[in-house]
């Protein structure tokens, strides 16, 4: 059977003050299309449909009208979960008679953990919890991490799992050894939030949500779909795309993967203002793009952000090469009162925590005239 795994769509989303709406539905649009010429016999999303749990009414009509358009239109089984963007007492609304139409969706975790059967294929759903929400379902006292709510929860579906078919797990988890990214809600302090690969051993297919990029785990049975779009510029050079799983009778599979191509992408753009404005380079940009500018000079610039906007209309993010450079100095800055120094070797250190700039030989003759005309003041020499 064919499914395409998708995730992380997080509707309602807002970057940088701008609402992500118009972009989502341009690419679900795409995706719709997807679906239509490829007919999966299931399409999976695993979990982040919103990105908050009460999500603004446009982005609830979004996936209304997606969701309808995949299920009833093409006629093709949804199954979804909640993630831990989402409202899991808003989604599990309508969940016991969507069933009738073959859309699968599970808000919040329940104790029936009996799969969703898809042409020969068992669809393990398991929305995310927290750790205190396990431990209460299964009165289960040594529950405190979600290490030990999802191995609990995994031997659960173990107790009635059939090996001899093929098992396929759904669910929204940090798995241990992923690459995350700024757009990723944190799911707990320190590393009480991962789960170890090994959990997953008996499953055929493990199609996960939570991290950003397709390419965030190495892994030849546990899949992360990746986020709909580029929610921050830490994914700006992050592949989007969509996996279509092929599975076979005996739990093998062929994975592909589909690009949705966004109206504006998100990136970043390094260089001197007169460079960024010069029509010989822009004319050659998608000036259009979600961007973050770095800027490359040195002195005072009167309103970069609105001159560069005449240009770049979607600058979201405006910093200053020199300034980020200081600022990685000054962390590095100790005190100096307890070293003897120079007065000299005082200031060609503060010099360079201050501008990052070489302190050169003219520069060195000039403040040593200027210290020693003080210290002659002074009587000092």
């Amino acid at each position: 059977m064919k499914f395409i795994h998708t995730g992380d769509w997080h509707l309602g989303k807002l970057v940088h003050g701008m609402y992500m709406t118009a972009d989502q539905r341009e690419v679900l649009n795409q995706f719709v299309d997807l679906v239509a010429d490829e007919k999966p016999d299931a399409v999976v999303i695993a979990g982040d449909l919103y990105d908050r749990s009460v999500p603004p009414t446009d982005a609830v009509e979004l996936l209304d009208e997606v969701l309808f358009r995949i299920n009833v239109e093409l006629n093709t089984p949804i199954v979804a979960i909640a993630g831990n963007h989402d409202s899991a007492e808003r989604l599990s609304f309508g969940s016991s008679w969507y069933r009738h139409n073959h859309f699968y969706l599970t808000g919040k975790l329940t104790n029936d953990f009996r799969p969703v059967h898809i042409n020969g294929v068992n669809f393990h759903l398991i929305p995310y919890a927290e750790p205190g929400v396990v431990r209460h379902l299964l009165d289960d006292s040594s529950i405190h991490s979600h290490q030990d709510a999802m191995k609990a929860v995994i031997g659960k579906i173990e107790e009635n799992l059939n090996p001899d078919e093929v098992n396929v797990f759904v669910g929204h988890a940090f798995v241990l050894g992923g690459d995350s990214c700024d757009s990723e809600r944190t799911l707990s302090v320190g590393g009480s939030g991962c789960v170890t690969q090994d959990l997953f051993d008996p499953f055929a297919f493990t199609a996960l949500g939570h991290l950003h990029s397709p390419d965030a785990i190495k892994h030849e049975k546990i899949k992360y779909s990746g986020s709909l779009l580029k929610y921050s510029f830490s994914e700006a050079k992050q592949r989007k795309s969509i996996s279509i799983i092929e599975m076979n009778e005996n739990g093998s599979f062929d994975m592909r993967y589909k690009t949705l191509k966004p109206k504006q992408d998100m990136r970043e753009l390094e260089g001197h203002l007169e460079q960024l404005l010069d029509p010989s380079f822009y004319e050659k940009e998608n000036t259009s793009d979600y961007l973050k500018v770095t800027l490359l000079d040195d002195g005072a610039i009167i309103d970069p952000m609105g001159k560069l906007r005449q240009v770049f209309p979607n600058v979201l993010h405006l910093e200053r090469k020199i300034e980020s450079i200081d600022q990685k100095q000054k962390q590095h800055f100790s005190s100096i009162r307890e070293e003897k120094k120079t007065e000299l070797e005082l200031f060609e250190q503060f010099y360079k925590e201050m501008t990052t700039s070489e302190f050169s030989e003219d520069k060195r003759g000039v403040i040593t005239d200027v210290i020693g005309k003080v210290l002659r003041e002074e009587g000092q020499k």
